[in-house]
């Protein structure tokens, strides 16, 4: 990847992550001519065994991890004190690189509703069809079948995803479909997609396959602290060594543009007056709830603990055929939840508004994704005996909560940053999750491979209960009645979501696309308002939630914002160059 040195460039990206490799890859593509720079403050990926075997995922999670930035919020009396910690992907490929590799696309309405012109889904489903090779199934209308990143089951089924369908579309009562992401159909139950024996990466499949160009260029290690503006055009960047943290907004406060009370408390100059800057913070709310699992379940716990017999044995196949555990990320199956009448009347009171206003009549948006996990990787890890668990996920998809990330400065004039999640600061968002880990509890608790609550990982319910846990010898009939929850019952279970409940790595909002009056930060040609020549292009531009792991709705911002450069570039768009390169680079 050694090229001479370019001093300056026609497309500067500050940041590597998902969204950049895909504007950077096609820009790249259409016009070699273009002299591209990523700087990235991160470390490369390239080939990388953590980031190209599935099963190691769980690693960039751990605290000693160098792939990702672990933002923490402000302490919350809604968490009970609890001050959140947000990871963030620092390598080359963001999220792409080191998330879970579920993949999921949000409902089409979703991007109807963000308002935008040229953001509707029917100028968008095209570019979700053209950045995917979907291996599921053939001859699916709104999938598509010659993209860089490629989808599929797993390398390696695991017998409890049947257990887990099984339960679902008996017990749970809800059909079950082959594709549920279809950007329409919702409250069945699902094979997940993800892997196809490696990661699917943007890194990899946009701009690591183009290393032969010299004028695409990836300066890793190089965080960008700030932009450098003649005239308020933008003409430069100002790049360091150091670390750093949440990035657009966090850059444009750095460069004079957001809230004057921001910037003037950090000492910085104002250059444009745009309050919008860091603010509309979203995110999905997510609980991992772990479970015993039987002795012969086939889960990800020996490769998980590092068990090095299993390690070898499992790689070895996989080198050969691409298959085996080493492909997989331990979670083949899911359900978009929506509440039928007597689930919506068992959540309460606290709830039925939101339902009324935002998911009464729009049949397609799932409230929440409930989703089996067949191992444990969590922090209880390193207690719990070495065995066999699964875990229960729930995470909601449309909370009502917002935050916000600003910069600021310490006593010692350090930089930091001042970040306020909002999780759960609206009494609907708790109501799923509480009501989640009932449902989930009783699905599990009817799969022939269960065996018991991880006392440790469950609420504290009080002594005598009826949904006390603890390990048993097997599941419950499919008949067997529901648990019985007492009032106190419901306090624990609301007490654990608040000491519990964390980030679903879904960060997105804090540059929204809409108008300026509305606390916009960028136009539909994404645009920073108050100034030329600079674009911001990741999730942090999306003005509402998307009901889906975020990974497929980066891609398709990544897709779209390279259109809209290459248009004012009057760069052709020629469809069919970057396949030509993926059937001429092997990775």
């Amino acid at each position: 990847m050694s090229h001479p040195v370019i001093s300056e460039f026609d497309i500067i990206f500050a940041g590597g992550g998902t969204t950049a490799c895909v504007v950077a890859g096609r820009l790249a593509a259409w016009d070699r001519s273009l002299r591209i720079l990523i700087l990235e403050g991160g470390e490369h990926t390239l080939n990388q065994a953590a980031h190209v075997q599935p099963f190691r995922y769980p690693g960039h999670q751990a605290p000693t991890s160098t792939t990702v930035t672990f933002n923490v919020g402000n302490p919350t009396p809604r968490l009970n004190g609890r001050a959140p910690i947000v990871p963030c992907a620092h390598c080359v490929g963001g999220g792409s690189s080191v998330n879970f590799m579920v993949y999921t696309r949000a409902p089409a309405s979703d991007y109807d509703d963000w308002g935008a012109d040229g953001w509707e889904s029917k100028n968008l489903i095209p570019l979700m069809k053209k950045l995917e090779t979907y291996e599921v199934q053939p001859d699916r209308p709104t999938h598509g079948y010659n993209g860089p990143i490629k989808v599929s089951s797993g390398g390696c089924k695991l017998g409890s995803t049947e257990e887990f369908i099984r339960v679902g579309t008996t017990y749970h009562k809800r059909q079950y479909a082959e594709d549920t992401n279809d950007l329409e159909t919702c409250n069945t139950y699902s094979t997940s997609t993800g892997t196809t024996g490696r990661r699917s990466d943007a890194a990899h499949h946009y701009v690591y396959n183009q290393v032969h160009n010299p004028n695409l260029q990836i300066w890793a290690g190089k965080r960008v602290k700030r932009v450098i503006f003649e005239d308020k055009r933008a003409v430069g960047v100002e790049f360091t060594s150091d670390p750093g943290t949440f990035g657009s907004p966090v850059i444009l406060e750095r460069s004079g543009i957001g809230a004057e009370a921001v910037l003037k408390r950090c000492g910085i100059e104002q250059l444009v007056d745009l309050p919008g800057v860091g603010e509309n913070y979203r995110d999905h709310n997510g609980a991992f709830v772990p479970y015993f699992a039987a002795d012969g379940a086939i889960t990800m716990d020996s490769l998980w603990r590092g068990k090095e017999s299993v390690i070898q044995e499992t790689l070895a196949q996989w080198k050969i055929n691409g298959k085996s555990l080493v492909a997989q990320n331990g979670s083949d199956a899911k359900i978009k939840w929506r509440p039928d009448d007597d689930e919506l009347k068992a959540m309460g009171s606290a709830f039925q508004p939101r339902w009324k206003e935002f998911f009464q009549d729009r049949p397609d948006k799932a409230v929440a994704i409930f989703s089996l996990f067949e191992g444990y990787a969590g922090s209880l890890s390193s207690i719990l005996p070495p065995r066999n668990y699964f875990v229960a996920c729930c995470y909601t998809l449309y909370p009502v909560s917002s935050g916000s990330v600003h910069i600021k400065l310490d006593e010692n004039g350090q930089e930091g940053i001042d970040f306020n999640t909002g999780y759960l600061d609206d009494p609907s968002d708790i109501v799923p999750l509480n009501f989640g880990y009932k449902k989930m509890r009783e699905i599990y608790r009817r799969m022939p491979s269960y065996r018991g609550e991880v006392p440790g990982g469950h609420p504290h319910f009080p002594e005598g209960s009826a949904a006390a846990c603890g390990e048993t010898t097997g599941p419950v009939d499919l008949n067997s009645p529901d648990l019985i929850y007492t009032a106190e019952d419901d306090e624990a279970i609301d007490r654990y979501h608040r000491d519990r409940m964390q980030t679903t790595w879904h960060s997105l909002g804090t540059c929204a696309m809409k108008p300026r009056a509305d606390q916009g930060v960028i136009d539909a040609r994404l645009n920073v308002y108050g100034v030329t020549n600079l674009k911001v292009a990741d999730m942090s531009i999306a003005p509402k939630n998307v009901g889906t792991n975020t990974y497929s709705t980066a891609l398709l911002i990544g897709e779209k914002a390279a259109i809209i450069i290459a248009d004012e570039l009057d760069i052709e768009c020629r469809p069919s160059s970057l396949q030509d390169i993926y059937g001429h680079i092997k990775i």
